[in-house]
């Protein structure tokens, strides 16, 4: 697939990264010369499990040898975040159809406050697409196995967390 040579922003919690996450940020650098994972400090009503410096470690170690790739923290609006890194699209993941409203608002919000950045939505393999970093939480916290969900570095930093 030829690239349209433009910096595009991924911005989220991550909270923690999913092998989702990965399969997203390698399907935009499919498209997108760069790509900004965007940490986010606060997940509004989300009570993160790693802090913002966890999230951007494992992600950096998540993309490694990913040319193109770069991970920072931000707090504020994305639309904000955008500008200030050059990002003119943002890429938002829709795993299922329940995602997309909530996508959907959020991208036409930004669009509002922001109409020169667009957001494109990209979908996760299959086999991705029932993941959720708030499930595997979850799933952790019962002492399930999520091996299946997560690199492995990831794994061990959960069952640090949640001392299993």
């Amino acid at each position: 697939m030829a690239s349209i040579r433009k910096r595009s922003i991924y911005p989220g919690t991550f909270d923690p990264v999913t092998n989702g996450h990965i399969d997203l940020i390698k399907r935009a650098l499919e498209i997108f010369d760069e790509v900004v994972v965007a940490v986010a400090h606060s997940g509004g009503e989300k009570k993160p499990l790693f802090s913002v410096k966890e999230r951007v470690d494992l992600l950096k170690r998540a993309t490694r040898g990913m040319s193109g790739v770069t991970v920072e923290d931000f707090e504020g609006l994305v639309v904000d975040f955008s500008r200030k890194k050059k990002a003119d699209v943002m890429i938002r993941g829709v795993r299922m159809i329940s995602d997309f409203e909530y996508e959907f608002q959020m991208a036409l919000t930004n669009r509002k406050l922001a109409g020169d950045i667009e957001t494109i939505f990209l979908m996760p393999n299959e086999s991705y697409s029932y993941i959720s970093s708030r499930l595997i939480r979850e799933v952790a916290m019962l002492g399930g196995d999520i091996s299946a969900f997560v690199p492995d570095f990831v794994l061990e930093a959960i069952k640090q967390k949640t001392k299993q």
